[in-house]
């Protein structure tokens, strides 16, 4: 006897389209959470950001650099490379310079690297002012030379290049500016993940369908949301249907 097999019956096209419009309507009513998060956190990002006191968004920068030769090892050259920008380095280059910065916003403007894997370690540092972006610079190299020296007694190191002031700016708004957008992304992703959530954790029923789903028997009807302005506009109209209808019998 041939099996008879009944067809699975197929997703309705509009289902998704339903459910988009009651994400975008669940959206809609609480737009306000979406805002206020959305400024929250670009607003925090921002202060934060701002702490490392680094050149404000659209602020001019100039950058120096200066090349030294350190003949060691790559395990040893790691090692060197990170003590370049420690905080004990650093608070000397501070104290020679005058600088008065703290030693996490002096370490925000140096990068230290080494150029296509050889023994030619680059520093570069960025400061509003030319001059002292170079003195920076300099320094930093100075100051390491000498206090490796003492620390681990590692003297390979030779000046290749020094700094030099820069006459051509460079700008720092770009990075500032990528910043902001990516707080301002977060805040709207995590908006929309809230009010999400917020729906999730809400138990009240609000449609038909739900109705029908927990008692099992379909819903004969609904009470529509009268507003104190539904309600108004509902009297008037009314009253003049019924003035019109007077005037009319007056006629």
């Amino acid at each position: 006897m041939a099996e008879t097999r009944q067809a699975l019956p197929k997703p309705s096209a509009n289902k998704k389209e339903i459910d988009l419009k009651e994400y975008y309507e669940l959206i809609r009513r609480r737009i306000w959470i979406v805002v206020a998060v959305t400024v929250l956190v670009t607003i925090a990002g921002l202060i934060i950001n701002g702490k490392n006191d680094t050149p404000a968004t659209g602020d001019t920068v100039y950058e120096s650099s200066t090349r030294m030769i350190v003949d060691a090892g790559k395990d040893n050259m790691n090692t060197l490379l990170v003590m370049i920008k420690d905080p004990f380095m650093l608070e000397k280059v501070n104290e020679q310079l005058n600088l008065n910065k703290s030693v996490e916003s002096l370490a925000a403007q140096i990068t230290v690297a080494t150029i296509d894997e050889s023994q030619v370690v680059k520093i570069s540092v960025v400061d509003p002012e030319a001059k002292t972006a170079a003195d920076i610079a300099n320094t930093t190299v100075k100051v390491f030379k000498s206090e490796i020296s003492e620390l681990m007694g590692f003297e390979n190191i030779k000046l290749l290049t020094p700094a030099k002031e820069s006459i051509t700016p460079v700008s720092a708004g770009t990075a500032q500016g990528l910043s902001a957008k990516v707080f301002l992304v977060a805040g709207v992703v995590l908006g929309i993940g809230l009010v999400f959530l917020l729906d999730s954790l809400d138990g009240t029923v609000k449609k038909e369908e739900e109705i029908e789903e927990l008692l099992g028997v379909p819903a004969l009807g609904g009470i529509s949301n009268m507003t104190k302005k539904k309600w108004s506009f509902k009297k008037n109209k009314k009253q003049k249907s019924s003035v019109r209808g007077e005037a009319f019998d007056l006629e």
